[in-house]
């Protein structure tokens, strides 16, 4: 059997997340509308459905073939459905190839709870930033983003679940600070979590800042692509500010990477800051037939057994597939020191 149908589907969503009623009040969005955090399930925190790589100012609907994609994608979800999961985050940005009616169809279709995001990508200097990134103030960046969260995203009524905005490797640069800013103001106004895709802690630790002097706590801030930072002391020093450190590059060929740095965290009692995922997927877009298409199974086929080979017990799991994931994308204030 699938690893135990995946650990009794992690010790049944870690006993319906506690069974705690105050967590009936806190919601997860998904592309269907909202759900109890609690009910968010066995959770992949940072996957892709499909990607569209040619940049902000070619990109549109006119590039993909939505029957197409959901061919190719369906049976991948399906597939984590089958092992016991319940929720994909799925982290592709505006002008990057997102497509929430897409996500909506194949959530109907596969039964799986899908979350899109609102937010910029700043990354791979501005590429794909549209024109009115570098003109607009943050404030008015931040009321785009927001509508998006009051009245669904262009026209669909389909709401985002989270903010996902990138910044490039070193220092923050103005353009990239203004987008933190709107981040946080789209927070404070919403509830949203902002899922920053990062990678080294130079500029992870700038935006902590940026989002504190903001009036934002870090338990709001999801720090995207930690892995990509070798020197594991920061992602303590981020986590004890009580940032999410996510480990989210998960494959077949790095688990015992994963396992320490995994390790590292619990070590210093910071668990319940970290989110693990695979970064996975995805239909290229341009690509024949979408390109390679790596599914997302690695977690629950190879990373957790070695876990548990390595110390961890079936509640460290839970914590990370469970709980971790219903706290982090939780809809609600995150203020600074309240």
């Amino acid at each position: 059997m699938r690893y135990l149908k995946f650990i009794s589907a992690v010790l049944i969503s870690f006993i319906l997340y506690n069974c705690n009623p105050e967590k009936d009040k806190n919601f997860i969005m998904t592309v269907k509308g909202p759900i109890t955090a609690k009910d968010m399930g066995i959770s992949l925190i940072h996957e892709h459905v499909m990607v569209d790589f040619i940049g902000a100012d070619s990109t549109g609907k006119h590039r993909w073939n939505n029957n197409e994609v959901f061919e190719v994608v369906l049976p991948y979800l399906k597939e984590f459905v089958e092992a016991g999961g319940k929720t994909l985050i799925e982290c592709t940005p505006s002008y990057l190839g997102k497509d929430p009616e897409l996500l909506k169809s194949l959530s109907d279709a596969s039964g799986l709870n899908i979350v899109t995001n609102t937010g910029y990508y700043g990354a791979f200097d501005n590429k794909y930033l549209p024109p009115h990134a570098f003109t607009e103030t943050a404030e008015e960046l931040a009321q785009r983003w927001i509508s998006e969260w009051e009245n669904g995203i262009e026209g669909t009524g389909i709401k985002p679940g989270f903010i996902k905005i990138s910044v490039d490797p070193g220092n923050l640069s103005d353009l990239h600070k203004k987008i933190v800013v709107a981040a946080a103001k789209t927070h404070l106004a919403t509830g949203l979590t902002i899922a920053s895709h990062t990678g080294p802690a130079v500029p992870a630790l700038e935006q902590l800042d940026v989002l504190k002097k903001q009036g934002v706590s870090p338990d709001a801030f999801i720090w995207v692509h930690a892995q990509a930072e070798k020197d594991l002391s920061k992602h303590i020093e981020a986590a004890k500010q009580g940032a999410w450190i996510s480990l989210d590059g998960v494959s077949d060929n790095n688990i015992e990477n994963y396992i320490k740095m995994i390790s590292n965290l619990r070590d210093h009692d910071l668990l319940n800051r970290t989110l693990i995922s695979h970064d996975a997927g995805w239909y290229t877009v341009g690509e024949e037939g979408g390109g390679d298409f790596r599914g997302y199974n690695t977690i629950y086929k190879k990373l957790v057994p070695a876990l548990l080979e390595n110390g961890f017990n079936e509640t460290d799991i839970a914590t990370l597939l469970v709980k971790n994931p219903a706290e982090a994308f939780s809809v609600k204030l995150r203020p600074l020191n309240k």
